[in-house]
């Protein structure tokens, strides 16, 4: 199953307006009727017999039993799914909806509903016409609503993971190859790279962008980098170096948007605009072997991580000096940057498993840190983190409900600091100086079907826009407080 949450990329786990269903709806019928849309959303749950939808009107009371337990809503769609399915073929469809509004400072308060569908399919080459190892993917993004972050917010830590433009886009176009029995693959075509890299297990449980793709990438790479609601031309490798021991390496272009700026569907495969360059080790820790439960040995507690590596070719501008080695803000400054070759962060990624009272329930505690640094003197943000705690199961009889707590944190660069320094020195009057920003969230997620997953969320923000109103420099930003529903469907 391929499955997204962006709240973050990198897996979906994202009140309505009658409007936003309508798309929903309108994307599970097209499923229905088109045979090349459809696939299982889980490959390793048991198909429903074709038979229990043939007799809907027959067993009304066992049809309805079936759909409140079934793994996704549409079921096996009259038996197509598993009919796809032994042709290799899995579609995936989901709706994510949510409705966050800010109780408190920022730039206004008020509320805003946004959504995104996803849909996905996937073709297993073994399965369709006998190419061993091989997987075809493509997936779509129809992104609708408001934008809570820039209407109301002027935050630094943007609220919601899915907010972007309102478009429908083309998102990945890839294929896999894996060779010598699966311990290295390669991937070539359109990707996001916030689905494979900078990832954490642990932080994709919160709403908030950065804990899906964070701050640095987001505001130091051209254009936000390869991450939702984007992707890049580009080959990625993957090896197994020992059991416990992965090794990821790709190249892709260094600008998704390139020379077009307004592509807003997807369909500018760009490769003049620089390259990018990134690489991650991954070491796992007590992981469950091949057919072992997970909770074979209890005092065995799971654990990932990572340290990884970026560089990206093209140019960048400094921050606070022009061409000339004056300040930008000096009013005889020639106002053209200086310029900079390539840029850079390394970065490190752990998701820890430190609490499991019974190795046969689903009860545990997680933690996870994720740390990243880049140079300050050409770059929006020269340090960023976020921490957090997540229990799975945290009721009895709720074992795939999550609760969690986390926080964010952006420090901007030493040359942003500097450049507001120097424009309240030649200014004379009252001027923002940017320094850090800090959100802290609180979680719940609900899961009320196994296709249907309600998250209650609240965010508080200590300094919004790190010291500087984005509309106005000389005001300063109050805190803000956000509170919001996000609910997320599989078809």
């Amino acid at each position: 199953m391929f499955t997204i949450k962006i709240s973050g990329p990198i897996e979906l786990a994202r009140a309505f307006s009658v409007r936003k269903a309508t798309i929903a709806t309108a994307f599970a019928c097209a499923a229905l009727a088109s045979v090349h849309a459809s696939a299982a959303a889980n490959p390793d749950a048991t198909p429903e017999a074709p038979e229990a939808d043939l007799n809907i009107q027959a067993q009304p009371s066992s049809f309805w039993t079936g759909f409140w337990t079934r793994q996704n809503m549409l079921g096996d769609m009259g038996g197509l799914r598993p009919w796809l399915g032994k042709y290799g073929i899995t579609f995936q469809l989901t709706e994510t909806s949510e409705y966050l509004a800010n109780l408190r400072g920022g730039l206004s308060r008020g509320g805003a509903y946004d959504g995104l569908t996803t849909a996905t399919v996937q073709v297993d080459t073994q399965k369709a016409f006998g190419l061993p190892g091989g997987l075809f993917n493509v997936s779509g993004l129809q992104i609708h609503g408001r934008n809570l972050s820039a209407d109301r917010l002027g935050t630094l830590n943007t609220a919601s993971g899915i907010e972007a433009e309102a478009t429908t886009r083309l998102w990945e176009l890839w294929y896999q190859q894996s060779f010598l029995n699966k311990r290295v693959d390669v991937k070539i075509g359109q990707q996001s790279i916030d689905q494979e890299f900078i990832t954490s297990t642990y932080a994709a449980t919160f709403i908030n962008t950065m804990f899906g793709w964070p701050a640095l990438p987001s505001y130091d790479m051209p254009s936000g980098g390869p991450a939702y609601p984007l992707s890049a031309l580009g080959v990625r490798i993957r090896g197994q170096i020992t059991p416990s021991l992965t090794a990821l390496a790709g190249v892709y272009s260094g600008d998704p948007l390139g020379n077009n700026p307004d592509n807003i569907h997807g369909t500018n495969f760009n490769l003049h605009n620089g390259a990018l360059w990134i690489g991650e080790l991954q070491y796992s820790i007590n992981q469950p072997a091949d057919g072992e439960m997970v909770g074979a040995d209890s005092n065995k507690l799971p654990g990932t991580y990572k340290l990884g590596v970026w560089y990206n070719t093209n140019r960048f501008d400094d921050q606070r000096f022009d061409n000339t080695g004056l300040s930008l803000a000096n009013p005889a400054s020639t106002g053209i940057p200086q310029s900079h070759h390539g840029d850079y962060s390394i970065y490190a990624v752990a998701d820890q498993m430190i609490w499991r009272p019974d190795p046969d329930e689903a009860r545990s505690i997680g933690v996870f840190a994720r740390l990243m640094g880049a140079p300050g003197d050409r770059n929006l943000v020269s340090f960023a983190g976020n921490f957090g705690v997540v229990m799975k199961a945290p009721f009895k009889n709720r074992d795939n409900d999550s609760v969690g707590l986390a926080v964010t944190y952006i420090k901007v660069g030493s040359h942003v600091h500097d450049l507001d320094l120097d424009n309240l020195s030649f200014s004379g009057g009252p001027y923002g100086v940017r320094t850090s920003e800090t959100t802290l969230e609180a979680t719940y997620i609900y899961q009320a079907t196994p296709w249907w997953q309600i998250q209650g969320d609240a965010q508080y923000t200590f300094n919004a826009g790190a010291g500087q109103n984005p509309n106005d420099p000389t005001q300063p930003l109050r805190n803000t407080f956000v509170i919001g529903v996000r609910t997320n469907i599989t078809f």
